[in-house]
């Protein structure tokens, strides 16, 4: 970790924040307590050693603390109190750049690692009330092994399958992967995406109508940006 060579508070808070990746980590751990292997989907450009390397920094710095998994095989990480105070930081730099920092999607950032990862985390699995209820997601754009998702939710619980979780499908959601990534960023409302046909529902109608609510969007999609279009509704 590099030092401003300051005793100002701003500059000793800024040696540890401000590290690439470490607002990353802050922000993925401000949601919960996570594996090493969850962190890794969070931030999928971070190699595995640098990850690793910087988790230590932090844990040194008392940022993060980790714990043994109940089987004794795995370390779970999560925020100390003083990492904790870290999440507002985070919070307000993702609605400063929700509201002026660019809008379009460049080729690089469209990445179906990251997107599925944050609509597992993000995702309501209560939306469909108590009965078990598997959605079908197909990201019609892209590849056709890594074109179908699938998410069981049951007993308030979500949980991303790569296979069929069983012979039953409840709900089917067809788009492609940047379409999908402007819904849940906020860019553009379900709505419109769905009457522009863009955006394929089918299923029982109480499902349909509940799967807006299961998306859940960004916790940041209600931030509109400064020079927002017409069709930048949540």
């Amino acid at each position: 970790m590099k030092s401003y060579g300051q005793f100002c508070p701003v500059a000793k808070a800024a040696e540890v924040f401000c590290e690439r990746w470490t607002a990353l980590i802050i922000r993925d751990l401000a949601s919960g307590e996570r594996r090493f292997s969850a962190l890794q989907r969070g931030v999928p450009l971070m190699s595995p050693t640098l990850l690793s390397s910087r988790l230590k920094t932090l844990e040194a710095e008392g940022i993060i603390a980790r714990r043994r998994g109940h089987t004794g095989g795995h370390w779970i990480y999560h925020l100390t109190p003083a990492g904790a105070e870290f999440a507002p930081i985070v919070m307000a730099l993702g609605t400063w750049g929700q509201r002026w920092a660019r809008r379009e999607l460049e080729k690089g950032e469209i990445d179906l690692s990251l997107f599925i990862f944050a609509i597992e985390d993000t995702v309501d699995p209560t939306a469909f009330g108590a009965r078990r209820t598997v959605v079908r997601l197909e990201l019609t754009d892209q590849p056709k092994a890594k074109r179908l998702w699938w998410f069981l939710n049951e007993s308030g619980r979500v949980e991303l399958c790569v296979d069929p979780p069983g012979p039953e499908i409840d709900l089917y959601i067809a788009a492609t992967l940047p379409d999908m990534i402007r819904i849940w960023r906020g860019d553009e409302s379900y709505t419109r995406v769905l009457e522009d046909g863009r955006l394929e529902v089918l299923g029982p109608s109480s499902l349909r109508r509940a799967a807006r609510r299961w998306l859940n969007a960004s916790v940041l999609a209600h931030v509109k940006p400064a020079n927002a279009p017409a069709n930048a509704a949540t």
